[in-house]
């Protein structure tokens, strides 16, 4: 599943819109506290007191958090040796809509198949809220956090960002397609995947967005990007299994559409064994933002309110940017030069992609899973 020399501004990107919301978190503690309901970790006792209370509890349970997502595995290892809690791992390649079926289906079940925590595609944050399915937590560093990229009362926040690109098999694929208008060439037939089914996955989702904006769209009408994939899907480009590393190595589906920190670190891992080629599309580069929140059903919350922690300390954020994710603090991390030069230097240009709003995003969604079957008619699924 899976970053840019010229990077975005990304305090102009989510700190121009919107004024900063601040909102104190009020103290508190004792040995009975109720974790469920604390806020902060100041309104828990403190970060000694939230550790303790996490480390009785003794495990955190996460879903959908492929180990190469992200840098997702190390983050995983880190927050465990620094904290000697279990993590469970939960069907690792679920898509968003499938994290919120898992807090849904399990409100009244305390057991291993109930998340703690989840990380969704940005347009499911509000929507969860509204549904009542995460709780309210601001973590330590929550002022460093861009106020357009958070729900003012923390029951979400933005963790990173990526863009769409193309992974691209070079020991299969000739001529190595730089635009989203050159994936509806013949020489490409049978030879295109999504990295998710358009009617539930945030990234398949948002990359049907991404080629409305290379197809004469606007961020307003994502009806454009439909037709596109009806185009493909027509030309017997379009593969309908949901592509991943191994498929793109084996050839099935050799070039793949993915955020560009998934088809980088996919490309690492193989080391040449096929040749991998990311391509950044010359139009429609579409940043997708994820979004981070606890369950409000979390068998284990203060462990939930640690990770959250975990994840936006400096040590948590430059995890996820070694996985060639733009960790959502960067602007603050770049202004202290936290970020190692070596680590910069590895990221490829992005510039000029553009930030959905959530409105935006939400209507979007709206259309492409509501219409999908009508429009394209692709079953996309997972491969036998």
């Amino acid at each position: 599943m899976t970053s840019k020399h010229k990077v975005l501004n990304t305090v102009g990107v989510f700190a121009a819109i919107f004024a900063l919301v601040l909102t104190a978190c009020g103290g508190g503690g004792g040995a009975a506290k109720d974790f469920s309901t604390v806020a902060s970790a100041a309104d828990g006792g403190g970060m000694d007191a939230l550790v303790a209370a996490a480390k009785a509890e003794g495990q955190l349970t996460t879903i959908a958090l492929p180990h190469d997502w992200c840098n997702y595995g190390e983050v995983i290892e880190g927050f465990k040796a620094k904290y000697g809690l279990a993590v469970n791992e939960l069907n690792p390649d679920a898509g968003s809509g499938d994290e919120i079926e898992a807090i849904k289906a399990n409100k009244d079940n305390k057991g291993p198949q109930a998340p703690d925590v989840i990380d969704v595609g940005f347009a499911f944050g509000g929507s969860s809220k509204a549904e009542g399915l995460i709780a309210p937590y601001k973590v330590e560093t929550w002022d460093t956090i861009p106020a357009d990229a958070k729900d003012a009362e923390g029951y979400w926040y933005g963790d990173y960002y990526g863009v769409l690109s193309f992974m691209v098999n070079t020991d299969v694929v000739a001529n190595v397609p730089q635009d989203w208008a050159d994936l509806l060439k013949p020489e490409y037939k049978s030879q295109v995947g999504v990295s998710g089914d358009p009617r539930t996955s945030n990234q398949a989702i948002q990359t049907v967005y991404a080629a409305t904006l290379a197809n004469g769209g606007t961020l307003d009408n994502a009806q454009p990007g439909l037709d596109f994939f009806a185009q493909m899907q027509q030309a017997g480009n379009l593969v309908p299994v949901i592509s991943n590393n191994s498929l793109v190595a084996v050839g099935e589906t050799p070039i793949r559409i993915t955020w560009d920190y998934n088809a980088l670190a996919g490309r690492d891992s193989m080391a040449g064994n096929p040749n991998i080629e990311v391509v950044i599309p010359a139009t429609g580069r579409f940043a997708g933002v994820y979004v981070q929140a606890v369950s409000a059903y979390a068998p284990h919350p203060a462990a939930a309110r640690l990770w959250m922690e975990y994840l936006y300390s400096d040590e948590g954020q430059l995890l996820w940017l070694k996985g060639y994710c733009h960790p959502i603090r960067e602007p603050d991390l770049r202004a202290r030069n936290a970020i190692p030069a070596d680590m910069l230097a590895k990221l490829p240009d992005i510039s000029g992609a553009v930030f959905p709003s959530v409105a935006q995003l939400d209507a979007a969604k709206v259309l492409i899973t509501g219409s999908w079957d009508s429009v394209v008619g692709a079953d996309i699924h997972a491969a036998p």
